[in-house]
């Protein structure tokens, strides 16, 4: 199943109290319910002024559609071609010969 990263631009959303953020969590998760199985909600990543989720979903359309129903600003959503783990040395080392191919 795919997975996405959508960033949403919230002006201070770093200055946002626990109880807030986890009030906007629990509409996240309301509206994930209704939406089913299909879209899950992985993580996410509070800053200064951006909210970054991680979420797994059989399309951008239906994040989209989680992102509406909640009312959530959806910035851009991009798809995962792939990811690595610190620990991963082979993607690690894929990814510098990449990189030394390139130039």
């Amino acid at each position: 199943m795919p997975k996405f990263v959508i960033e949403r631009n919230v002006p201070g959303a770093g200055r946002l109290s626990p109880e807030e953020l986890q009030g906007v969590s629990q509409k996240s998760c309301g509206v994930l319910q209704k939406l089913g199985p299909q879209i899950q909600w992985v993580e996410s990543f509070v800053t200064d002024d951006k909210i970054d989720c991680v979420y797994i979903a059989p399309s951008a359309e239906l994040v989209r559609e989680h992102a509406r129903q909640g009312g959530f600003p959806t910035d851009r959503i991009s798809e995962v071609r792939t990811g690595h783990r610190p620990d991963d040395r082979r993607a690690l080392t894929a990814i510098a010969a990449w990189r030394g191919s390139r130039s």
